[in-house]
């Protein structure tokens, strides 16, 4: 009988380790071409046809710092939060819960898949709302 109460517990105790948010890990996979300032500047759309590249005027910024954290003005109710890049998918974590539900997946993140270049990167949504004909967003250092 208390082999099978301590085998109970140390189960109960697994559950509740496993269950806990979902781990950030290493923020970039060793990878620091993303670490500070990158503004949007062109977005890939589509009005029902070929999809095709426009400029974007005073476009949002992202700020991405080593620990693990960054900035943003995406949103007006909230700025900040933690990051994390894993298998060419960007996982942001805001640190408020004013970001509607909408944008976010099943664990709270907001996810793009994201393909580096040379000096810019391209941000495809993943969680949310995803354009039909596709969306794409070109991010460079300012």
């Amino acid at each position: 009988m208390r082999l099978y109460f301590r085998l109970v517990i140390l189960v109960v105790l697994l559950s509740f380790t496993i269950a806990c948010d979902k781990n950030l890990g290493t923020p970039l996979e060793g990878d620091s071409r993303w670490i500070g300032k990158w503004k949007l500047t062109e977005a890939y759309i589509s009005a029902g046809g070929p999809q095709y590249w426009v400029d974007v005027e005073n476009g949002e910024e992202f700020e991405f710092f080593e620990d693990g954290t960054f900035s943003s003005d995406r949103f007006d109710t909230c700025s900040e939060g933690r990051f994390i890049i894993q298998s060419n998918e960007l996982s942001l974590k805001y640190d408020c819960d004013e970001i509607d539900r909408k944008f976010k997946n099943a664990d709270g993140f907001i996810t793009y898949t994201i393909e580096f270049e040379n000096d810019y990167f391209i941000l495809t949504p993943s969680s949310g709302p995803i354009c039909i004909e596709g969306c794409s967003y070109k991010y460079k250092k300012p």
